[in-house]
């Protein structure tokens, strides 16, 4: 589940905020880019999957505004947990995903394929578990109020919301490659994407890839100020699960993990198949959005797809590095070492054909 973000109230204090809070996050993304690569991979990936949970067997699983949890309730799958959840923790940005994988506070984790990149240029080990395709766009590309910009091309010159660390990163630099735009041709402006409405509203950035949960009440607020959105076919290819090295070397989480895939794959399949259900139960319910901004969502989500080969997902990952690489946010390093194949084969065979391919 990627991060998503209520609109924050305006004001001449939420700008004094911004500022102070620019200056921090480029700290900080500079910090990261002069990390250590990680080393080799610690864990060993050569014995089985372990295949037996044993009894008292925890994991704590991120719930990004409470999707994940509520998907498997709605779709009566949270009984066949052959185990505990301890924690729900609502943790769904990148950043703080591996913030919470270093402090041994969350075992699994729902992200698009950067931040294990990102967790592996830090020196963390983390691994990839399960692999969703997304074959539409999850993002559009949202300008701040009083724009004239009308397309990628428009970019040049102006100051765009970039987070490193996070998909949202990867989908604007591979809009700008596409538009025949280098990095010089613009000001990127490091945030994280929970920053991004606030930077659009106050002014502080010409243009934000906004989720496209985030889109409806966006431009409800400032469709009638100029705001508008730049649609792209630009894709983030990968939706996915991934834990800690050290939770997959654990013989009875690893098991827990294996157990909790087949089961992540039915939620989305049952989300896709009962849209009415979900837009009330998820998106009017606990998101507070209209039905009728709901239904809009719900028609830009892509069909759930678990490919029983990650060879086109472990492609994706590797031209993600070295476009990363090219501009110098991470050392280049050969992508295979983020995925742990013991776990490829659990989220396909828990679907229909027709969720396969």
């Amino acid at each position: 589940m990627r991060s998503t973000s209520s609109t924050p109230a305006a004001g001449p204090d939420r700008r004094l905020f911004l500022q102070t809070l620019l200056g921090t996050a480029a700290a900080l993304g500079l910090s990261a880019c002069t990390s250590a690569a990680a080393s080799g991979p610690a864990l060993s990936t050569a014995a089985a999957l372990p295949s037996t949970v044993p009894p008292g067997t925890s994991l704590r699983i991120a719930s990004a505004l409470g999707a994940e949890q509520l998907q498997l309730k709605l779709a009566g799958l949270l009984d066949n947990l052959p185990f505990t959840v301890s924690e729900w923790p609502n943790i769904g940005a990148g950043p703080d995903v591996i913030n919470a994988f270093r402090a041994h506070s969350l075992d699994i984790g729902n992200n698009a394929g950067i931040p294990p990149i990102q967790a592996h240029f830090q020196g963390y080990d983390a691994r990839i578990v399960a692999i969703n395709l997304t074959r539409k766009p999850t993002y559009v590309f949202a300008t701040k109020p009083h724009s004239d910009i009308s397309s990628v091309a428009g970019f040049k010159g102006r100051k765009l919301a970039f987070s490193q660390g996070q998909a949202q990163g990867v989908v604007l630099l591979r809009a700008l490659k596409q538009a025949g735009l280098k990095e010089s041709d613009v000001t990127l402006v490091p945030l994280t994407s929970n920053q991004f409405l606030t930077a659009l509203e106050a002014g502080q950035v010409d243009i934000a890839p906004l989720a496209i949960s985030q889109v409806p009440a966006y431009l409800t607020r400032y469709g009638t100020d100029g705001a508008h959105t730049i649609s792209t076919d630009v894709v983030d290819l990968l939706n996915l699960l991934w834990a800690p090295a050290s939770v997959l070397s654990d013989p009875a989480k690893a098991a827990a993990v294996a157990a909790f895939v087949p089961l992540w794959a039915k939620g989305l399949v049952w989300v896709y198949e009962n849209p009415d259900t979900w837009n009330e139960d998820y998106y009017v319910k606990t998101q507070s959005i209209t039905l009728e901004q709901a239904k809009g969502i719900t028609a830009l989500s892509n069909k759930p797809l678990f490919p029983p080969s990650w060879d086109e997902a472990i492609t994706w990952e590797q031209e993600t590095v070295d476009l990363l690489a090219a501009g110098g946010f991470v050392k280049s390093f050969k992508a295979d070492v983020l995925f742990d194949r013991r776990f490829e084969p659990l989220a396909s065979q828990a679907v229909a054909a027709e969720y396969r391919s």
